[in-house]
């Protein structure tokens, strides 16, 4: 199929098709097309490593926890083809000493929506990263090549 082919009715009306057709092989859950496709991505990389752990992407609506390991740990996966990632809105901007994930998934794509690179951050990691996003004043990660020399390159 030519995409420069069909007119702008025909184009747009692809996207809940592919969206559908998505959920229907479980590749996406949600409309959420970047930050399912991350998940599944994580999911099928560390599945492919041995020394990885298993992970069991978990439901949906679960706040803060996309995965967990065969161990019990649990697992934020975060997709961006940015700079950064989105805020982590349901993280309370205050320190509140609970450790709400022990580790963070970073899948980073290319601007075409292909996979660049995977990482790895522990929580003390991701504390020591994150930054405070204005306006939202909510805590997001940029991506830098500090971060990115200090934590676990998984791809």
């Amino acid at each position: 199929m030519n995409l420069e082919d069909l007119d702008n009715d025909e184009l747009i009306s692809l996207y809940p098709k592919l969206l559908k057709e998505l959920k229907r092989r479980e590749i996406i859950r949600t409309n959420n097309l970047i930050g399912e496709l991350g998940e599944f991505i994580a999911a099928s990389e560390y599945k492919k490593n041995s020394q990885l752990p298993q992970l069991q992407l978990n439901l949906k609506s679960t706040k803060n926890v996309d995965a967990i390991s065969i161990k019990g740990e649990r697992y934020a996966i975060e997709s961006t083809s940015g700079k950064g990632t989105s805020v982590f809105a349901f993280l309370p901007n205050e320190d509140d000493v609970i450790v709400h994930f022990e580790y963070l998934i970073l899948v980073i794509f290319n601007k075409d929506y292909t996979l660049k690179e995977i990482y790895e951050l522990t929580w003390k990691d991701f504390l020591r990263f994150r930054k405070m996003k204005p306006p939202e004043n909510k805590w997001n990660l940029p991506i830098t090549n500090e971060m990115k020399e200090n934590v676990k390159q998984i791809v």
